[in-house]
């Protein structure tokens, strides 16, 4: 008993030693993802002189070119806003056509006062990122607690943000247009009913021989 004393008394010690690395400031165990796709938006406005909301050709021209500065693209919406802003959503929705896309009904609230004869056209834009990746803040090993690492979720949330096409579905998703299951076959039974094709380069060398 008194030689095995001291064996025990290395093995509470060492396994106090262990006690210190438990991993107070590393993510908590589990299978959710530490590092989660981040959905920002940002709101540019235009001016336009409309009177009585007719958007001349000039002013159109202005806002094409606005609009092609800022790479319209889908993911993008679009509104228009002011007192003139019905009568003008045609003249706009020409323009904004141009690029792909449709006017949207709502508008954001923008800072300052719209100029009377004039409308005023918002861009809202919507972008997601993964903050701080690659997140390699702590190492991978000692994990004595079997914690997370720090850079899980990176990879495939850093893809997911870059191919989304509108980021905004990452937060709200989008409702179904349409509750008839045959629509979403379509894609499908166009895929099994199509003639195989033979690949170029097979062909030419079976050809050839």
């Amino acid at each position: 008993m008194i030689k095995t004393l001291p064996l025990l008394l290395l093995s509470c010690v060492a396994l106090a030693g262990c006690q210190v690395h438990r991993g107070e400031d590393r993510p908590a165990r589990g299978l959710e993802a530490v590092n989660v796709p981040v959905v920002s938006r940002a709101d540019y406005v235009f001016d336009a002189a409309a009177p009585g909301g007719v958007l001349a050709a000039t002013e159109a021209a202005r806002l094409d070119g606005w609009l092609r500065g800022l790479e319209l693209g889908y993911g993008d919406s679009i509104g228009v806003d002011g007192v003139d802003a019905v009568a003008a959503r045609a003249d706009v929705a020409r323009v904004a056509g141009r690029y792909g896309l449709l006017l949207s009904d709502s508008v954001p609230i923008t800072a300052g006062v719209i100029p009377p004869g004039s409308v005023r056209v918002v861009v809202t834009r919507t972008r997601a990122s993964v903050p701080g990746c690659p997140n390699w803040s702590q190492p991978s090993t000692p994990n004595y607690s079997n914690e997370t690492m720090s850079n899980f979720g990176c990879g495939v949330n850093s893809n997911l943000a870059a191919m989304v096409a509108n980021p905004a579905d990452l937060v709200s998703g989008r409702e179904s247009s349409s509750t008839d299951a045959s629509l979403g076959n379509k894609a499908i039974e166009a895929y099994r009913s199509r003639s195989p094709k033979v690949n170029q380069v097979e062909a030419a060398s079976a050809k050839g021989n």
